[in-house]
């Protein structure tokens, strides 16, 4: 059974960082992984995602403040998160499609869904 549990969100400044962590469970070597978010009263939105390639591709809005990485060993995707801006505030869920997904540095992985963790940016 594949399981996601995100951790590492929170309240912070605008400026500061957070280090969102996804720890995943019931599979290995999925093909497809991401990060999501939705602010109040709006749609999901991609943050970043990343393939088995390690190729990366950002939302224009984080590019250059946030990092999506993995580690393999752990099972364990993050989000570095940098610069944070009140606009960033929405409850981030991370993702995986454990098979090939040829569109997955465009939409992101759809398969499997965290329970999200929130984070809060002020000014």
């Amino acid at each position: 059974q594949v399981q996601l549990v995100e951790s590492g969100g929170g309240s912070v400044q605008a400026g500061g960082s957070l280090r969102l962590s996804c720890a995943a469970s019931g599979y290995k070597s999925p093909y497809c992984m991401g990060w999501f978010r939705q602010a109040p009263g709006k749609e999901r939105e991609g943050v970043a995602y990343t393939n088995t390639d390690e190729s990366t591709t950002y939302a224009d809005s984080v590019k250059g403040r946030f990092t999506i990485s993995k580690d393999n060993a752990k099972n364990t995707l993050y989000l570095q998160m940098n610069s944070l801006k009140p606009e960033d505030t929405g409850m981030y869920y991370c993702a995986v499609d454990l098979r090939i997904n040829w569109a997955c540095l465009i939409n992101g992985p759809k398969n499997y869904w965290g329970q999200g963790t929130q984070v809060t940016v002020s000014s």
